[in-house]
């Protein structure tokens, strides 16, 4: 496993809708270790392919929280959302791309994806809670779309300028 650099907002990589995998190759597997490595060294709770330079609709995710669980890493291929429920929840979200930067963003509470796995079968599972705000968050990455782009306008400029600023002082470092 290779840790890989991530990329910090503003890149047009991450803006770009990320394209679908043909099929599971040896090379998609290793794209999936290095980026739950990449993940968990960061440490977050979701990668998305195209947040490492691949444009690709692959994500990784563990949203487990309580310390004394086991983790549950999860890979995506393909992913797609086909139940979203109605009600809500505000979960104040960050980004590794966008680090020390954090801003509410209202989804749906609950959601169903179907996507292929690293094993070449079809899975759908539906998440709650934290996994199902991380699951849409890396949704969100594969289609070229940030968390900060669910903001004000004001308040995206901001954090736009504060990346600008953490990019230029890390080139100088």
């Amino acid at each position: 496993m290779t840790l890989r650099p991530i990329l910090i907002h503003p890149d047009p990589r991450l803006k770009k809708v990320a394209d679908p995998v043909a099929r599971i190759t040896p090379e998609v597997e290793t794209l999936a270790a290095d980026m739950l490595a990449t993940m968990y060294d960061a440490p977050g709770v979701g990668l998305a392919a195209p947040q490492i330079g691949v444009n690709l609709r692959v994500f990784v995710m563990d949203a487990t929280k309580e310390p004394d669980a086991p983790p549950r890493p999860m890979v995506l291929v393909n992913p797609e959302i086909d139940w979203v429920s109605e009600m809500l929840n505000t979960y104040e979200e960050g980004c590794l791309s966008i680090p020390e930067q954090y801003g509410e963003v209202t989804r749906p509470k609950q959601v169903r994806l179907r996507w292929l796995g690293l094993d070449g079968a079809q899975h759908s599972e539906e998440f709650d809670g934290l996994w199902a705000t991380c699951a849409q968050h890396e949704l969100d990455h594969l289609n070229g779309i940030l968390f900060i782009d669910h903001l004000s306008a004001i308040r995206r400029q901001m954090i736009t300028r504060k990346m600008v600023k953490l990019k230029r002082d890390r080139a100088r470092a």
